[in-house]
């Protein structure tokens, strides 16, 4: 007889595309819920208007993190977006769960010689983010 050993990995943060939207499906986006935090360490932020739910995404450029703060107390997560202008991950996104006035943390790996944009809004349903840009940064 031999016995058989089965090891489990638990997926990387790269590797943790989620459910929550259908384009976290395709193979240049990934999604993350973001994991609650109290501080936001970061290099910028920006808010979106009304139209985004005064979501307020900041990023902090070494380690490629984004922070995702909800603004209104509305029963949708807040949700920030940064797209490449290169790289085989172009679009990511930031879910924030947690509620009004919370900040959500998620940790990304980003191509630093891309352009970026920006964006910060809200999750109407799996199929629809409704986002307003707020800033976009380069070479970070």
């Amino acid at each position: 007889m031999t016995a058989a050993t089965v090891v489990l990995a638990a997926p990387t943060p790269a590797m943790a595309n989620e459910d929550w939207l259908y384009e976290c499906a395709f193979q240049n986006v990934s999604c993350q819920t973001g994991t609650k935090v109290d501080s936001v360490p970061s290099d910028k932020c920006g808010t979106a208007g009304s139209a985004g739910h005064l979501t307020r995404v900041c990023v902090l450029y070494h380690g490629d993190k984004v922070y995702v703060r909800d603004g209104q107390a509305d029963g949708h997560s807040a949700v920030g977006v940064v797209i490449s202008s290169t790289g085989s991950i172009r679009t990511r996104y930031c879910r924030n769960p947690h509620g009004n006035g919370t900040w959500a943390e998620c940790n990304f790996d980003w191509t630093e010689e891309s352009s970026k944009d920006v964006y910060g809004g809200y999750r109407d349903n799996n199929s629809t983010v409704h986002k307003e840009f707020v800033f976009g940064f380069a070479n970070n």
